[in-house]
C-alpha cells in the first residue's frame, strides 16, 4: 500500500467534502479510486491530477463556489489571499524571455525568486518540472498555472504567485496540442493554501476577453494592474 495514498475520510477532509459525497464519484466513476483490503484507496497524484483538472474545466459559478468553501474551511487561517500581496510588481515580466518548456519553468522560477521569498528557484523549478512531466498544467485558453507537486515550505517565505506572458506560444502540453503564452506560478507553503490559490487564479483567467488586454499589454505594469483589477471585480461581486 502507497504510503502517500489517501483512505476516504483522509480524502474527503482535503476535498473538503462529506465522505458520502466522495463515496457518490467513486460510485459514479467520477473520482479515480481503487480498492485495497475492502476499503476506497486514493493516489495522491491522480487526486491531485483530479482536482486541477476539474478546476480547469469549471465555469465562474462553479469556481466561486469553490473558493467560497475553501475559505468556509480554513480553520484559523483567516487569510483572502489577495493577489495585491501575492502578486508583486517583480514578480511580473511581460515578455517572458522563454521559447521552450524548460526554459519557461526555470524563466518563472528565477522570476518569483526576485521578490527574494523563494530561496531555492533551481529546486522549485525541478519540483515544477517534475509535476508537469506527471500531467501538464497547461488550460486549453492558452494558459498554464505552474506548481510543484507538494508544496515547498523549506525554501518558500511565504506564498506567492509570478505571472510571464511570453511573445508567441510555447507547446506546454495541453489536453488539445493548443500553444501557451501566459504562464502563471502558483507557491504555497500547504495544500490548503494552494487550492485557495489556484481557485482564485482560476476564476480570473476563465474570461477570454480579460485573456485578450492581458496578451495585449505592453509592459509589466500593466499585466499586473490588469489582474488587480480583475481580481477586486471578482472580490467585490456577489
Amino acid at each position: 500500500m502507497a504510503d502517500d495514498d489517501f483512505d476516504l475520510a483522509e480524502l474527503a477532509s482535503y476535498l473538503h467534502m462529506m465522505p458520502n459525497q466522495v463515496a457518490r464519484l467513486v460510485e459514479r466513476g467520477k473520482l479515480p479510486a481503487r480498492r485495497v483490503g475492502g476499503q476506497w484507496r486514493f493516489s495522491r497524484p491522480e487526486i491531485s491530477h483530479w482536482l486541477e483538472k476539474r478546476i480547469g474545466l469549471s465555469d465562474d459559478e462553479e469556481l466561486a463556489a469553490m473558493e467560497s468553501n475553501l475559505q468556509r474551511t480554513a480553520g484559523g487561517d483567516a487569510s483572502n489571499y489577495e493577489l495585491a500581496e501575492l502578486l508583486s510588481a517583480d514578480s511580473v515580466a511581460v515578455p517572458l524571455l522563454a521559447r521552450t518548456r524548460s526554459s519557461v519553468v526555470q524563466a518563472m522560477c528565477d522570476l518569483a525568486a526576485t521578490t527574494g521569498l523563494l530561496w531555492d528557484p533551481s529546486k522549485m523549478a525541478d519540483a515544477i518540472a517534475e509535476r508537469e512531466a506527471m500531467a501538464p498544467t497547461a488550460l486549453d485558453n492558452g494558459v498554464a498555472l505552474l506548481h510543484p507537486r507538494r508544496p515547498q515550505s523549506s525554501i518558500l517565505g511565504q506564498a506567492l504567485v509570478a505571472l510571464g506572458v511570453t511573445s508567441q506560444g510555447i507547446p506546454f502540453g495541453g489536453s488539445r496540442a493548443g500553444l501557451t503564452d501566459v504562464f502563471f506560478l502558483i507557491a504555497a507553503t500547504s495544500d490548503h493554501e494552494y487550492l485557495r490559490i489556484l481557485a482564485r487564479v482560476s476564476r480570473i483567467v476563465n474570461d477570454a476577453p480579460w485573456l485578450a488586454l492581458l496578451r495585449s499589454a505592453d509592459n509589466a505594469t500593466e499585466a499586473r494592474t490588469l489582474v488587480l483589477d480583475r481580481d477586486a471585480a471578482i472580490g467585490s461581486s456577489p
